[in-house]
């Protein structure tokens, strides 16, 4: 059973991810599922406790962008003995930007959301306890591609 944080800003093809790889078998589990929700972390965090304990892998696709955000997270996974894997989705403000403003209605995100995100974004750290850690780029094509986790220095993510 795992617990999957995606990690990145908007725009950047973490729900792309989430339908190519693990929609068949993993719960969705995303705050931009309910717009109008107050308490989206504790609601967050139910959500996930309820599929953890049914045995159910899960996938949170949010931004998650922080250390401190994905801390609870984590927590809760391991309560669960779910194995803890991180997608760090590589893209830059500009190209999200650019796919956000494709985005229509609710899907698209306000820019100063995006400004926002990227000043808190934080590249997750094998230390933080993720068992495994991916990194996703968008190809010239489009495509996703998940590659290896590649260790840097710390620095702007």
């Amino acid at each position: 059973m795992d617990l999957v944080l995606f990690v990145g800003l908007q725009g950047s093809g973490k729900s792309s991810l989430y339908r190519q790889r693990f929609e068949a078998t993993h719960v969705h589990v995303s705050k931009d599922l309910w717009p109008h929700a107050v308490r989206k972390e504790a609601r967050q965090r139910r959500y996930v406790a309820e599929a953890l304990a049914a045995g159910r892998s899960v996938v949170v696709d949010n931004t998650n962008p922080s250390q401190e955000v994905r801390a609870p997270l984590i927590a809760l996974g391991r309560e669960y003995q779910a194995r803890i894997l991180g997608y760090y989705f590589a893209s830059n403000l500009e190209d999200c930007l650019a796919r956000n403003a494709l985005r229509q209605g609710r899907a698209r995100v306000p820019e100063v959301a995006l400004r926002a995100t990227v000043k808190q974004l934080q590249r997750p750290r094998l230390e933080e306890g993720f068992d495994s850690l991916y990194y996703v780029t968008i190809d010239a094509e489009g495509g996703l591609r998940v590659e290896p986790w590649k260790e840097e220095p710390d620095g702007p993510a």
